[in-house]
């Protein structure tokens, strides 16, 4: 099982894979104020969105802590959020307090549309349709209908892409230390703690949270971080970071790398550049994918 999986990620390093990610939830936006609505509350700029061009997003609390992280594609008249099925809260339920008196609707539509993801540059040479970046990075995603879903999955495969598992793309994420919500930052989190900065908008005129987030911008740095590291012999989530005997922060996600583990772990701000260990004396070192 583990030599497969490990296939499947050279597969997706070399960029002839695809990933089925139909679970994931996906909510339709529209209404005749859905763009000004929607540019309103998340944190990326979404009016200047064009057919099918996609960005990533975050709805956070009015103190900036995220409460979702998502991608939004224009879809003709309204919009299309995709978000991790892992994730505590659907953002569907999230918006909905907002809608009050406005011109907006949301739809869950997560059982009716099939999504493919197709990560790096394997999507230009088989020259796809869909809407860009993907979910996962540079990339393609493939959205249908459900009952296309077969059929679509074919025409990948005939354009000399590998369907891979979802448990291989996870690993392939870890080892490219890429933090997932809510897995290495969580509800308590702001989005600098992640590196998450570059989809926030901060030109725009308002967003949820936008205050706090600037604050942090301007004139300081989150209490934490999520950092991407190598450690020997093998690590598991949860485990314990120590800085001299101190207890300094944990173990958030970790993949095998031959006889080493990738991880990504959460710790103090000030602490980022420090020699941390796990309990056992293992020192971790920088990783950067």
């Amino acid at each position: 099982m583990q030599d497969e999986l490990e296939i499947q990620v050279r597969t997706l390093d070399d960029s002839y894979a695809f990933v089925d990610l139909s679970a994931y939830r996906k909510t339709v936006v529209k209404g005749s104020v859905a763009a000004r609505w929607l540019n309103d509350l998340v944190t990326a700029g979404i009016e200047g969105l064009s057919g099918d061009e996609a960005t990533r997003s975050l709805l956070l609390t009015p103190t900036g802590r995220v409460l979702a992280d998502f991608h939004v594609i224009r879809c003709g008249d309204g919009f299309l959020l995709i978000q991790d099925l892992e994730q505590p809260a659907p953002v569907t339920r999230l918006l909905v307090p907002y809608v009050l008196s406005s011109d907006v609707s949301l739809k869950d539509r997560t059982m009716d549309l099939a999504l493919f993801a197709v990560p790096g540059s394997g999507a230009e040479s088989a020259d796809l349709a869909g809407s860009r970046p993907s979910i996962l990075g540079p990339g393609v995603d493939v959205i249908v209908d459900a009952g296309k879903a077969d059929k679509t999955r074919g025409a990948l495969v005939k354009k000399n892409l590998v369907e891979v598992s979802r448990d291989a793309a996870e690993i392939w994420r870890i080892r490219r230390g890429i933090p997932r919500f809510p897995m290495d930052f969580g509800p308590d989190s702001i989005p600098a703690e992640a590196g998450l900065e570059d989809v926030i908008d901060f030109t725009k005129g308002c967003f949820l949270g936008q205050e706090s987030v600037a604050k942090v911008r301007n004139l300081g740095h989150p209490p934490r971080v999520v950092l991407p590291a190598l450690a020997d012999g093998r690590v598991a989530v949860g485990e314990r970071l120590f800085l001299e005997g101190e207890d300094v922060g944990k173990i958030t996600s970790a993949a095998r790398v031959q006889d080493r583990t990738a991880v990504l772990a959460r710790v103090r701000w000030g602490l980022k550049a420090a020699a941390l260990s796990v309990a056992d004396g293992r020192r971790l070192s920088p990783h950067r994918g």
